[in-house]
């Protein structure tokens, strides 16, 4: 390090807290080698640390500071340099996805988004790098999270010199020590000056930029100092931005679409005499200082990405901020002397704030982690997390890649997953890139560089082709022109990876779907018939999951598309940029993953069974067609599922066959060795007894030509029916040698018949050994007595049925001792007049 940087350094210090904690740091790196350390925000840590490790005797090498935002890397490169009276590019530089400012005499490089994991990644030893400082470890980014985890096993492996440093204003330190072989935790007090803080009386009503802009127009009319808002993304903050035209103060935006020079235009004091507002995302929680604020409005919410492994989607869900969060957004105002924080929430409301918000690994997308895992050789076992990545999203992860042929079917990366992860794009688009015909290559870099981007032409319907000819053409674009430059330029450099110019220079045109295709295969979406609510174009995803266009989109004529991004609603998710394409371009790209089934299913609606040949592309049925000569086992089965979805009632049961059912449970209860005639083993053994009988059998209709009596007789076999006879006989012949029929669907079994049938019967009727319920009947087949006794029926309650009976029926005998009469069923004959 030189002199001079030591002298400005010294200076820069005074004053800020981290200052004090540098020996007990330096100290802790040059033993253990390995350090956190905690401070408030403001303290200095991201500034004076990089700087303080340069002067360590053991830093021979270059010093690589993390950080999670773009504008925060170039800001912390901007500030040290200043510090030491240089430009960016010297002793201090920084790379960011698309730039780089480095020179040969940089020794400090703050990097983002995953630029340390393929520096690792084609370095293990990371060679010539003395330390690696992971800032603002408590965002739990998962280029944080994976990052410490490489650093952490190539020092154990091959570079036990490398020093590891985790920073951070509101992280529980402990863990992270743990994680780090009990590394010494080192604590800076804070500077913060006094923040009052304000909530609602009441909760808010009005949309959170109305609540926000009212509020300001407040803080500027009461308060001093400049005031910056928070909004949970860009289009709350457009919203806010025409809320506030006309007031007497500078209004800035600040979020991650906007360019460098916006961004760093929001950070820079207002001009001379003048207040500012600066409308920003959560891009300014953490690392940064905006010049001139005394005054916080905090709009408590935040927008964060939620992943669905089950839709393979991704969507923004905007959420209440965490307490964490809250807490650092108030920090903001007592960064340069005494602030205001305005919160547009109550103080009762706080109260249901979760502490933190979840680690990144937790709720991402992983794919781009698991290549990053597959091109290292570990699994998450392997490596040391915090928290270790969801199991269900991992596996998701790993079947994209191997859809994507990144990785074998093993799990081992392949020659071409080995190519996607040193391109510096998601591994849909790597793949879309690399496998893309040489004449095309500079079309998909412009699609992944679209894809990648904020959708620069809102409102302007969902076809991404017109995003590319928008691209094509500079300068014609009105006010998404400025979102476009930076998109082009991103091209250019994914074009010049593939080895192939962009369109616009000559590179070809190319049509956007069957390149998309190769990204998101699992997104060819099919239109489904009909319309859904509000006349929105329905579609079916080859993933099987639902999405929709509104009805006045252009595309949503399209028979078929391809969607490269959709809202992420679980349920059907709504399109929001896609590109058609045609059935011979899918047949020709997807030729060995379309399938020729041929299928027999029950047809609910039309209760027949559907015999029919398709080819399929996951969920999507491109094509059908009938199928003649399909199977009688295939039918058969289809008509089995038929009547398991109707139950057994949709057979024709008579009664015989009711009957023989009912005998055939009574006797299995009693011991009888037969097969189970009960409905539920009926009905999941359909396939057994019903299926050999259904050959000629189409629709429900068919059924009923079956002898279910004989069906049910044939289950029971010659043994099972002499068992069924034996225990629970059909009939009880009665005395006068009339035939009974045993009803088995009471508690008892019963039998009914004229009460003189059973005249001179002194022993009670029984079958199979248990006495049957008698019902005696009149002659005109009324009951006149139940009994299970009937030797006590004709001692005790026959005569008063004799005395009441005999004038009624007068011609049917009822002799005062019946034991002794003959049974009958006939009726004197009439007396001849």
């Amino acid at each position: 390090m030189t002199s001079r940087a030591q002298i400005d350094l010294a200076a820069a210090s005074s004053g800020l807290p981290v200052a004090a904690a540098l020996p007990a740091l330096l100290c802790a790196l040059s033993g253990a080698g390995r350090a956190v350390l905690t401070a408030p925000p403001g303290a200095g840590k991201t500034t004076l640390v990089p700087l303080a490790l340069l002067g360590a005797d053991w830093a021979e090498g270059r010093i690589l500071m993390l950080e999670p935002r773009r504008l925060a890397a170039r800001a912390a490169a901007e500030r040290m340099a200043a510090l030491l009276g240089e430009r960016v590019g010297e002793t201090v530089g920084y790379r960011v996805r698309g730039e780089a400012k480095i020179g040969r005499r940089t020794r400090i490089e703050v990097l983002t988004e995953g630029i340390l994991t393929r520096m690792l990644q084609s370095d293990p030893a990371l060679e010539g790098v003395a330390a690696v400082i992971f800032d603002e470890f408590h965002e739990r980014s998962i280029h944080a999270d994976l990052g410490l985890a490489l650093a952490w096993e190539a020092r154990g492996a091959l570079r036990p010199d490398l020093r590891i440093v985790a920073m951070s204003a509101t992280l529980d330190a402990a863990p992270v020590a743990a994680l780090m072989d009990g590394a010494p935790m080192v604590h800076a007090e804070g500077r913060a000056f006094p923040v009052e803080t304000r909530w609602l009386d009441r909760s808010a009503a009005g949309r959170v930029e109305a609540e926000a802009a009212a509020a300001a127009r407040r803080a500027l009319a009461g308060e001093e100092g400049d005031i910056l808002i928070f909004l949970p993304g860009a289009r709350e903050i457009g919203r806010a931005l025409r809320l506030l035209e006309g007031v007497e103060a500078e209004i800035r935006p600040l979020h991650g679409a906007l360019s460098f020079a916006a961004q760093r235009a929001a950070l820079a004091p207002a001009g001379p005499g003048r207040r500012k507002v600066v409308l920003a995302s959560a891009i300014a929680e953490t690392s940064l200082t905006v010049e001139g604020v005394r005054v916080v409005i905090d709009g408590g919410l935040a927008r964060r990405s939620r992943f669905d492994p089950g839709a393979g989607m991704a969507r923004l869900v905007t959420e209440r901020v965490t307490r964490a969060e809250a807490d650092q957004r108030r920090g903001r105002a007592g960064r340069l002397g005494p602030g205001l924080c305005i919160r547009l929430w109550t103080r009762g409301e706080e109260a249901g704030f979760a502490p933190f918000a979840p680690p990144e690994i937790t709720a991402a997308d992983l794919a781009p982690f698991a290549l990053d895992l597959a091109n290292w050789g570990a699994a998450p076992g392997d490596l040391r997390f915090l928290d270790p990545p969801p199991e269900a999203g991992l596996a998701a992860a790993r079947r994209l890649l191997g859809a994507l042929g990144a990785l074998d079917g093993a799990g081992r990366i392949t020659g071409h997953g080995r190519a996607m992860a040193a391109a510096p794009a998601h591994p849909r688009l790597a793949h879309m890139m690399l496998s893309a015909p040489a004449g095309e290559r500079g079309a998909a870099a412009a699609l992944a560089a679209l894809i990648e981007a904020r959708d620069p032409m809102i409102g302007a319907g969902a076809d991404i082709g017109a995003r590319l000819n928008a691209l094509s053409a500079p300068g014609r674009a009105g006010a998404a022109e400025g979102a476009l430059r930076r998109i082009r330029a991103e091209a250019e450099r994914l074009a010049k990876r593939v080895g192939a110019p962009p369109p616009w220079r000559g590179g070809g045109r190319a049509p956007a779907g069957p390149l998309l295709a190769r990204a998101f295969p699992d997104r060819v979406a099919m239109r489904r018939p009909g319309a859904g609510p509000t006349g929105a174009a329905r579609y079916l995803l080859a993933s099987g999951k639902g999405a929709w266009l509104p009805a006045e989109d252009a595309l949503a004529a399209e028979p078929f598309l391809v969607a490269a991004d959709l809202d992420g609603d679980a349920t059907e998710a709504r399109i929001r940029l896609a590109a058609p394409i045609g059935r011979a371009e899918i047949d020709a790209l997807f030729a060995d993953r379309i399938e020729e089934t041929a299928a027999c299913r029950w047809n609910r609606r039309e209760r027949r069974v559907s015999a029919r040949r398709r080819l399929t592309l996951g969920a999507l049925a491109l094509e059908e067609r009938p199928w003649p000569e399909a199977p009688e086992a295939a039918l058969a089965a289809a008509l089995i599922e038929g009547v398991r979805d109707l139950g057994l009632e949709a057979l024709p049961w008579t009664p015989a066959a009711r009957r023989l059912a009912a005998r055939g449970e009574w006797a299995r209860a009693r011991g009888a060795a037969a097969p189970s005639l009960a409905p539920k083993d009926l009905l999941a053994e359909l396939e057994d007894w019903l299926a050999p009988y259904l050959p000629g059998c189409r629709k429900l209709e068919d059924l009923t030509r079956l002898d279910l009596h004989a069906l049910l007789s044939a289950r029971l076999g010659h043994e099972g029916r002499r068992a069924v006879d034996r225990v629970a006989p059909e009939a009880f012949t009665a005395p006068d040698g009339g035939v009974c029929r045993i009803d088995y669907d009471g508690a008892a079994p019963a039998i009914a018949a004229p009460l003189q049938a059973f005249f001179g019967l002194d022993r009670h009727p029984t079958a199979g050994g248990e006495a049957l319920s008698v019902s005696l009947l009149s002659p005109a087949g009324r009951p006149l007595q139940v009994t299970a006794d009937l030797p006590g029926f004709w001692r005790s309650s026959y005569a008063d049925v004799r005395k009441e009976m005999r004038g009624r029926y007068p011609r049917h005998p009822w002799p005062e001792d019946p034991l002794s009469a003959a049974p009958t069923r006939r009726a004197k004959p009439r007396a001849r007049r």
